[in-house]
């Protein structure tokens, strides 16, 4: 069924896209409307992740970090719709690399890359970063949709510009292949999707026991990639910066959890400034430490 309804839905969706920025934001504060007033969307979810990350904020200033969530939510919604037909030239000018000689002076010294960064501002209009790494073959780590059809536009606009997706299951033998081919590569890592209730590293993030996945640390210090780091600025709608800061050039010479508290504590750090860009709606506090596990010291 997935597969017949692909095709129409998948052009419905590219139609809509042909729209221009200006009149899809009507739609969004229109969208901002029923999320937030009419249907509320994960209300109830936003509100605590927010009152529970944040004690010492007032409830008015809470309130205005919900609602310039959802304003910006609705704006993510209809950007990565616009971001299917959307032009590399176009969208260069609404997401911009800093300091791409980053990745030139990394390539120079055959250092491949763990490129890492949250679900903030919009990751899906990041992906033009394939033409800022020309030296580099650009892997992104993705988990499958629980909509197969969801799952196959995502995958349509992530690798329109050269990026490849690689299933979480086969990332580290791909990557393993393309050494051995003596070629140089990136993985994109998503680093604060939540794992499962059995994960067994858990540190304090935003006021919580919160569990990560071990990813970057273990595939960085096993192959001995440099670890940078994506700071994100949302400058205007449909607008974003890309800030790179190296956090490694070498992983493999780390201490244990180094790179996983590291890239932590950069993802609170972005968060606080600016919390209404992050994904409010997820139940990323899910789970509970298990009996037994140890909560890792920051």
């Amino acid at each position: 069924m997935a597969s017949i309804l692909y095709f129409p839905l998948f052009g419905l969706a590219w139609l809509i896209s042909l729209i221009p920025f200006r009149v899809l934001y009507l739609f969004s504060d229109l969208l901002y409307l029923i999320m937030y007033y009419i249907f509320p969307y994960r209300k109830k979810v936003v509100f605590h992740n927010l009152r529970t990350s944040f004690p010492e904020k007032s409830d008015e200033e809470i309130t205005r970090i919900a609602k310039a969530f959802y304003r910006h939510f609705s704006d993510f919604l209809v950007e990565i719709i616009k971001v299917i037909s959307l032009p590399q030239k176009r969208l260069d000018k609404r997401v911009v690399w800093k300091n791409t000689e980053l990745f030139e002076e990394l390539a120079a010294k055959k250092k491949s890359i763990a490129l890492v960064s949250p679900h903030y501002g919009n990751w899906e209009m990041q992906n033009n970063v394939p033409d800022k790494m020309p030296h580099h073959r650009c892997m992104i780590i993705y988990r499958p949709l629980k909509s197969k059809l969801t799952g196959r536009i995502s995958a349509y606009t992530r690798e329109k510009f050269g990026a490849i997706m690689i299933p979480m299951e086969n990332i580290f033998r791909e990557a393993m292949k393309t050494k051995a081919e003596g070629k140089l590569f990136s993985i994109w890592f998503l680093a604060d999707q939540r794992p499962p209730r059995n994960s067994r590293f858990w540190t304090i993030f935003l006021n919580h026991e919160t569990a990560f996945f071990e990813g970057v640390e273990k595939m960085s210090r096993k192959l001995e990639l440099a670890v940078v780091f994506m700071n994100i600025i949302k400058t205007g709608r449909g607008r974003y910066e890309v800030h790179l800061e190296k956090l490694f050039d070498n992983a493999a010479a780390t201490a244990e959890n180094e790179v996983t508290l590291t890239c932590v504590s950069k993802i609170e750090e972005m968060i606080k400034k600016a919390p209404e860009y992050w994904l409010w709606s997820h139940k990323r506090f899910k789970h509970s430490r298990p009996e037994g596990t140890n909560l890792v010291a920051r």
